[in-house]
Order: C-alpha cells, then sequence, then structure tokens
C-alpha cells in the first residue's frame, strides 16, 4: 500500500521560509536579493515577497546601492533594521554581570557591567540586577521596537528546556529555577532562556567567531571555573539532560586538591583562576584585577609569574590532549583567562598536547583563540534568546504586538 502523503499548506511553505531567509540575515548581515536567491534556491518573486514581508514586520530594511560602476539594475541590498527589535543578553559571572542590547545580526547596541560580591550573587539579587539593566538599556534605545527575548549565560549545569540552574558552585548555587525567577519580573510576552557559559560561548565561536567553518569543535571557557561547550557535525552536543561538556571536573588526581563541585583533583583546580594565583604566590587577592596582574608579570619576566603560567600551561596542554583523545576536533577555541595563558605560552600547552594526545587525532586540531574575546558567552546568549524570533518572525511580532 503506498504510503499517504501529507499535504503541505502555502503558507506552511511560506513560514517556514520566512525563517530561513532570516536566518540567513542574522547570520550573513547584509546580503542582497539575488545572494538570497542563490542561496535559497527559491525565485526572485518569491524572495521579493518574503523580503517585503521582513520589511512589514519591521525586521529587515532594503535599500539600492549607489556608486556602482557596472551597467543593469542593481540588486536590492537586504540589512537587519538597526532599529528593529533587539535581545537582552545576560553573561552572569562569578565577579561581574554583564548585560547588552542585541540587535539581529549580532551588533551589541549598549552593555552595562556591574561588578558582584557576597550577597550580589545571591540568585534573587543577580535576578534583580538584570531586571535594573534591563531598563537601564531601555532608557538608551528610546526609538527602538524593543526586546523580544532574553538570554543568560550561567557558569554552571543548566537544564536547557527549562532554565533551571542544577549546581554553578562557583555562585554557590544549587537547585534554582533561574529563568522562572527572572521571568516573574519581566513583561509576561518576553521569552526568557538561559544556558551554560562554555555551551553559549561554542555557539558564538562557531557562527560569528574565531571556528566559522568548523563544524567539529570544543570551546573551552575558563575563569574561576572550566567548562566546555561541543560541537559535533555542526550541531551541539547536550547530552541525555543537557549537562554535557563539564571538562573541568574531570578528575586528574583523586588525591589533588578540592574543588567547589564536591570532588577532589578535577582539571579545574590544576587550570583555573585559583590555580594561577597560588602558583604565583598570591593569596590575599583574587578576581579579575589579581589575575591580569599575574600576566603582567609574566609577560615583564617576573621569574614566580613565568613559572606559575608555565605550570597551568602545562596543565592546560593535558587536557586538551584529552579533548582531542576523547572528541576529535577539527578546532579548540580557548576562551576567558585560559586564553591569555595561550597567548604568553603557547610553546608548553602544545608541547603538552603533543606528546599526550594520539597522533592521528592531534594532526588535525587547531589550537584557536576567541574570535569574540570576552563576549563569546554573552554574544551566544543572545543567539538562545533570537530563537523565537529567527523561528517564527511574523507568529511572535504579532504576539508582541498584541501585548
Amino acid at each position: 500500500m503506498a504510503a499517504q502523503r501529507v499535504a503541505v499548506r502555502p503558507e506552511e511553505i511560506r513560514r517556514h521560509n520566512l525563517s530561513r531567509l532570516l536566518r540567513s540575515i542574522h547570520q550573513h548581515g547584509e546580503l542582497t536579493r539575488a545572494d538570497l536567491t542563490a542561496a535559497m534556491g527559491l525565485n526572485r518573486s518569491t524572495i521579493g515577497a518574503l523580503v517585503s514581508d521582513l520589511v512589514a514586520l519591521g525586521l529587515v530594511t532594503e535599500y539600492v546601492p549607489s556608486g556602482r560602476d557596472r551597467a543593469g539594475r542593481p540588486s536590492h541590498v537586504v540589512a537587519p533594521r538597526a532599529d528593529g527589535p533587539y535581545v537582552l543578553a545576560v553573561d552572569v559571572a562569578v565577579e561581574r554581570i554583564v548585560t547588552a542590547a542585541v540587535g539581529l545580526g549580532g551588533t551589541v547596541h549598549e552593555r552595562r557591567t556591574t561588578a558582584i560580591e557576597g550577597a550580589e550573587r545571591f540568585p534573587q539579587a543577580v535576578v534583580d540586577q538584570i531586571v535594573a539593566d534591563a531598563g537601564w538599556l531601555a532608557d538608551r534605545l528610546p526609538g527602538s521596537q524593543g526586546p523580544v527575548g532574553i538570554g543568560v549565560s550561567i557558569p554552571g549545569t543548566v537544564r536547557r528546556r527549562d532554565g533551571f540552574v542544577e549546581h554553578a558552585p562557583n555562585l554557590n548555587w544549587r537547585a534554582v529555577p533561574f529563568a522562572a525567577l527572572l521571568a516573574d519580573r519581566l513583561p509576561r510576552q518576553l521569552d526568557v532562556q538561559a544556558g551554560n557559559d562554555a555551551d553559549l560561548g561554542a555557539v558564538a565561536e562557531h557562527q560569528r567567531g574565531a571556528a566559522i567553518g568548523y563544524d567539529h569543535l570544543v570551546y573551552l571557557n575558563g575563569s574561576v571555573g572550566v567548562g566546555s561547550g561541543i560541537i559535533a557535525e555542526g550541531s551541539q552536543l547536550h547530552g541525555a539532560g543537557g549537562y554535557a561538556g563539564e571538562i573541568g571536573h574531570m578528575t586528574v588526581n583523586p588525591d589533588g586538591p578540592p574543588c567547589h563541585c564536591g570532588s577532589t583533583g578535577c582539571i579545574e583546580t590544576y587550570i583555573g583562576e585559583h590555580a594561577l594565583l597560588r602558583a604565583a604566590g598570591v593569596t590575599a587577592q583574587h578576581g579579575p584585577r589579581a589575575v591580569a596582574t599575574v600576566f603582567e608579570a609574566a609577560a615583564a619576566g617576573d621569574e614566580r609569574a613565568v613559572i606559575a603560567v608555565r605550570t597551568v600551561a602545562v596543565w592546560l596542554g593535558r587536557c586538551l590532549a584529552n579533548v582531542v583523545n576523547c572528541f576529535n576536533p577539527q578546532a579548540i577555541v580557548v576562551g576567558g583567562s585560559l586564553a591569555e595563558v595561550v597567548r604568553l605560552d603557547r610553546a608548553s600547552v602544545e608541547t603538552e598536547l603533543d606528546r599526550r594526545a594520539m597522533a592521528a587525532a592531534r594532526a588535525g586540531v587547531q589550537v584557536l583563540l576567541p574570535g569574540l574575546d570576552q563576549d563569546s558567552a554573552l554574544i551566544g546568549a543572545a543567539e538562545l534568546a533570537f530563537q523565537a524570533l529567527l523561528t517564527s518572525p511574523d507568529s511572535l511580532v504579532a504576539s508582541l504586538a498584541a501585548n
């Protein structure tokens, strides 16, 4: 018996193509109608109708380029609308919160950075700060159409389906329904998403940073804590519960230092910022300024600082060898403060990587620094927040307008 064909309605096809077109513009920025026609495999009239729909929704703009030397009618250029809707992207770290308004195309319009310590790290205090930042950003973008979603990067294990934080050891959070707490304080129509910082950093570096064109990559993010995001065959590896990538909590020495996660001898205790400060003999200070001081001293040739950086670099090389042996990536992007370790002593990192990694897997991998510098997790949070708009642009815009 022949299988029954399921009829696809024209409106469903239109919405699917509208999503594809908006994703292309969001990913690549300005594109001509001719570029879009070639990339999407649709005819010119269909592309024209889809572009007109996105213009009417206030998401994109188009213009005819001037100053052309070639004869003939120029193709219209389609670009994200500068004063269109934006998302709120938030990067929560141990020492600070960064909140930014990010437009289509990944443009950061405005940002606010707030240092936090002590009770300011409590979940409700973090929610309060984000709500205050959202108002501050809205006041500075008076002509904008406003936010269409919010994405939050958190340094811990986060359940992606509902933004529930199982454990963020360096923030001392456990079993926190963070996305729900934040959603209760924001306008009801705003979609709130939360994810692990390294997972989101991997997405951002894959789409907009150093790892464009690599479909097998690991983003290793190191500051106080250490985590990773994994892209395999172009898609993110989440694991059964969404907790894959906790490379920082692989045990490398059962008799090693205690870790915030409750175990001992995790790789984080050998390559995290506390390990660097401990090796440099810095016990009375902590935080970004203390870490930067050690790096500055190492760059200037201070012997103890140089040894501290080299010690971390050797352990980082061992960590990367495990990553290579487990995941066989094309690229490893090393971010956070670990990026500076690579800058200062790449030789020690790569020597240990060469020594420990399997030769065939090692031969094909590049160790890269972030193309987005310290903004990898922030831009990844923006990408997370944009998913609802990119999936169904007309439905989301209509829903926001109704509210």
